[in-house]
């Protein structure tokens, strides 16, 4: 294992540097402490909206300029995540040079610049803020999940609407809390603990069925049970019962969910009607998008379109496309994107947008394995890569905004917390 972050980068601690100076500037690097403490509780709680979330960015930023993070870039910019998310974030503002700005913006590319938030965030963690950082994740968490469960059990609708958080979102979410707390169970070394988490656990799986995504569920799944195989491959007979109480579950769950149900009779019926060229529906709007994206990069092959040209592209290239068979699907959606991470960064930047994507998630997996996190950050990336084949997840503040969170939190807390986990 590497240094330990906590050693390596010498994040503030108030009581040791503030140690022998005069009262005023002790005063002063106390109060720079509780406002990094507080800005970490509030970015894990606001998160989840869209309207405060940015407030949350500015704080963020703000306590990590007054913490002195700018004096100290050359340590944390060697970490392979940040070096990625930097590379990514330039290489698509250089797409907006040749991209039909302003009029680009009616995608919400730009969410894609909010990555850097990374830096901060991971700069501000020390072994006194930890707690803090992991009561914003868990208290903002928490309350998302009991809103989604009032919504589904007592409204009997989708995902969190007075957060404006769709059902997709929300599956998402759920998939990402299942592979961390399964996670967290397997690798417990208290009984008891392990019980709660693995009953948890199920219960995010659970709530995950009864959500329409099937992206996402089918995202998790694969994901959760490559998890249970790297853990457990030491250990046959665990294993082999584990995975056979999870495809009950599984069964069991997919046998009993309405859900799941409609949305395999859903994928049907869009299936019969793309072989009489309906391409209005779901799956089909799908097809149409990948169709044409696909296309789109063959023709512009290295350098895309431009970023955020999503609509604009899609317009273009439907008009003539076989016939124009797509050409009707233009305005079917607002925002306009391509169900796929690996097609829009195609679209957008062609083999340059493509390399910076697969960079970015090497370098998610390569940081979380330098700390020890190998397990986790085979499952993480899988379920990002996986689950952005039919959506595009990085265009969600809030899916990006956990998965960096979860990130930071889990290096500083293998490297400081009570116990050293090398799984």
């Amino acid at each position: 294992m590497q240094t330990s972050f906590y050693t390596k980068f010498r994040l503030f601690q108030p009581h040791e540097e503030s140690a022998g100076l005069p009262a005023s500037q002790q005063g002063a690097y106390e109060w720079r402490d509780v406002l990094a403490k507080f800005s970490l509780l509030f970015f894990g709680i606001v998160l989840w909206y869209k309207g405060s979330i940015y407030f949350g960015y500015g704080l963020l930023i703000l306590a990590w300029i007054l913490d002195g993070g700018l004096l100290r870039p050359r340590q944390i910019i060697k970490e392979p995540l940040v070096l990625a998310i930097l590379f990514f974030c330039a290489v698509l503002a250089l797409g907006i040079l040749w991209s039909d700005y302003p009029e680009s913006r009616r995608i919400r590319w730009n969410k894609y610049i909010l990555l850097p938030v990374f830096i901060p965030y991971l700069s501000l963690l020390n072994k006194e803020r930890l707690s803090w950082a992991i009561g914003g994740l868990v208290i903002g968490y928490s309350v998302v999940l009991s809103m989604g469960i009032y919504y589904r059990f007592l409204l009997g609708e989708q995902g969190v609407p007075i957060l404006k958080m769709k059902y997709l979102h929300f599956s998402m979410m759920l998939g990402i809390g299942v592979i961390l707390i399964s996670y967290l169970a397997a690798t417990s070394s208290n009984k008891k603990m392990r019980g709660l988490l693995w009953g948890f656990a199920v219960f995010l799986l659970f709530m995950q069925f009864n959500q329409d995504g099937r992206g996402p569920l089918l995202a998790t799944i694969p994901a959760l049970i490559l998890l249970l195989l790297i853990l457990y491959k030491a250990h046959i007979k665990k294993l082999l019962g584990i995975i056979t109480a999870i495809i009950i579950v599984i069964g069991a769950f997919a046998y009993n969910s309405n859900n799941f149900h409609e949305r395999i009779s859903q994928f049907q019926g869009d299936i019969e009607l793309i072989q009489q060229e309906n391409y209005g529906t779901s799956v089909g709007y799908r097809f149409a998008l990948w169709d044409v994206g696909l296309h789109a990069i063959t023709q512009r092959p290295w350098f895309g379109y431009g970023t955020g040209t999503s609509a604009s592209t899609f317009e273009q290239i439907a008009k003539t496309y076989k016939g124009g068979r797509y050409k009707s699907l233009g305005n079917y959606q607002k925002n306009m994107q391509y169900h796929n991470d690996l097609i829009q960064m195609g679209v957008y930047l062609g083999a340059l947008g493509l390399l910076a994507y697969i960079l970015l998630l090497w370098g998610w997996f390569q940081t979380l394995r330098a700390h020890s996190l190998t397990t986790l950050g085979t499952a993480l990336v899988c379920f990002v890569f996986l689950a952005g084949l039919t959506d595009v997840i990085f265009i969600y503040s809030q899916i990006p905004s956990l998965l960096l969170v979860i990130t930071a939190i889990a290096i500083f807390w293998n490297e400081v917390g009570p116990r050293n986990n090398n799984i």
